[in-house]
């Protein structure tokens, strides 16, 4: 686990350490901490700009929190969030060469303009809808998930390549609720 005080330390340490690391635990201050550490946007400019993207996170003690960042992978989807911020940190000139290859990569290969929305602009995949359309009780569940469980969902049956696997998806939502009612 590493904390860095401000953004070009971690850009530095990106730099340096960025080809041949396969991830890092970022550690961040949480409010009213008298550590001062990186803040979680700059971290993510770093690492995009580095070809690298922040992922799954937790607490670590009451000073602190933690995330873990990773070069992204070759064929791992872009947020609409990451995209646009990418675009702004080449339009800035911060974007190095690293960041730039993996944007390149994904514009070839269709990951960039499938680009996934925010929880905010996320809509119902068609497959749900009309699942929920016919079947009330979960319609129910799904209103009464949690925002971050619901939007999970919709990813992963939004992601779906081929139509049977989108189904496979909703199936097991809908075999899910059943099981509960039980």
């Amino acid at each position: 686990m590493l904390h860095f005080p401000d953004a070009g330390r971690f850009a530095d340490w990106l730099s340096s350490n960025g080809d041949q690391a396969g991830g890092v635990w970022l550690m961040f201050a949480k409010k009213g901490s008298a550590t001062q550490t990186i803040g979680r946007q700059d971290s993510i400019d770093a690492a995009l700009c580095e070809g690298w993207i922040d992922g799954q996170g937790g607490t670590w003690d009451e000073q602190f929190f933690l995330v873990r960042f990773t070069p992204r992978r070759p064929r791992a989807k872009w947020s609409q969030v990451n995209r646009s911020r990418a675009l702004e940190l080449i339009e800035s000139g911060e974007m190095r060469r690293r960041g730039l290859a993996q944007i390149e990569a994904a514009q070839a290969d269709g990951r960039w303009d499938a680009a996934y929305p925010p929880s905010s602009n996320a809509t119902l995949p068609p497959e749900l809808q009309v699942a929920l359309d016919t079947d009330p009780a979960a319609a129910a569940r799904l209103a009464a998930m949690k925002r971050s469980d619901r939007y999970a969902l919709i990813l992963a049956i939004a992601n779906g390549r081929r139509p049977d696997t989108r189904g496979r998806h909703v199936a097991a939502f809908l075999a899910a609720g059943r099981s509960d009612d039980e």
